[in-house]
């Protein structure tokens, strides 16, 4: 596991400038437009609610666009990644805009214990993090030790489902990826990043976990969580099946011909036993 990590911080850490210069991440958006969010908070602003005056901690945050879109939201945040170069990035960002955000360097396995007593009204997870976990147990521990009792998980995710399918595989849908955690990662190796850039990476190869949504709720479940809201979605916010998917006017890609066969991403919500 500790390789698996290491491979997976190289290949984050070698994205993260590549990232805060690309046109979709929208940086300079956010520098230049005060109530400018990122298009992954702004779908799911309905769902958050009133955020207003909330301690929130946001796991995994990479470059913190949408950290600083929950603390524009009213929020008090703290963001925390383990890629030392992406926090660099969420710093500058937050500078850039004036806004007062902790940022945090640790895995996420690490979490409760590097935050110490801290104790959140607010734990947000954004979409692409859960895949890069082996075990989705220690991430619910971390979750559930992190909030006060009654406090929020917010979780917009990639469907295990659609983490499933061949994505090389234009004109059909074709499961050949594991849709159950399972012990052995999914080696990649890809010089490429998901956004616009002329610069490879150098630190290629990563490795991925999928886990079942039921693997998922039941791990909460073990942890002291109840389930409060689960909705699935016909979108997704990247091109996840490159020749099959069209790109809407909310920036979500769905399927060109019957979205309604799969299942691309969630909302889930899950509170803390009081």
């Amino acid at each position: 596991m500790d390789d698996s990590f290491a491979l997976n911080k190289a290949n984050w850490n070698d994205r993260a400038a590549l990232h805060a210069a690309s046109p979709e991440y929208q940086a300079q958006q956010f520098i230049d437009t005060a109530e400018h969010l990122s298009d992954v908070v702004r779908f799911d602003r309905p769902r958050l609610g009133d955020i207003s005056g909330l301690q929130a901690v946001h796991l995994q945050c990479h470059i913190g666009t949408d950290t600083l879109s929950l603390a524009r939201l009213g929020a008090e945040l703290t963001g925390l990644d383990f890629s030392d170069a992406s926090l660099a990035q969420a710093r500058q960002l937050a500078s850039a805009c004036n806004q007062p955000i902790r940022f945090v360097e640790a895995p996420v396995y690490d979490a409760a214990q590097v935050l110490g007593e801290q104790r959140y009204d607010l734990v947000y997870t954004g979409i692409g993090a859960l895949n890069w976990l082996p075990r989705i147990d220690d991430w619910a521990a971390n979750v559930a030790a992190l909030l006060k009792p009654g406090g929020r998980l917010f979780l917009r995710e990639a469907h295990p489902v659609l983490l499933s399918l061949d994505e090389t595989c234009e004109g059909e849908l074709r499961i050949v990826h594991p849709y159950f955690e399972h012990r052995e990662p999914l080696v990649w190796d890809d010089a490429q990043t998901y956004v616009q850039t002329t610069a490879p990476l150098t630190a290629t190869v990563t490795h991925e976990w999928n886990h079942g949504l039921g693997e998922i709720i039941s791990a909460l479940l073990r942890h002291d969580m109840l389930l409060s809201a689960l909705q699935e979605h016909d979108s997704v916010p990247w091109e996840a099946l490159p020749g099959q998917m069209v790109r809407g006017a909310d920036g979500e890609w769905r399927l060109q011909t019957r979205p309604e066969r799969l299942p691309m991403s969630y909302t889930l919500q899950a509170v803390k036993r009081s």
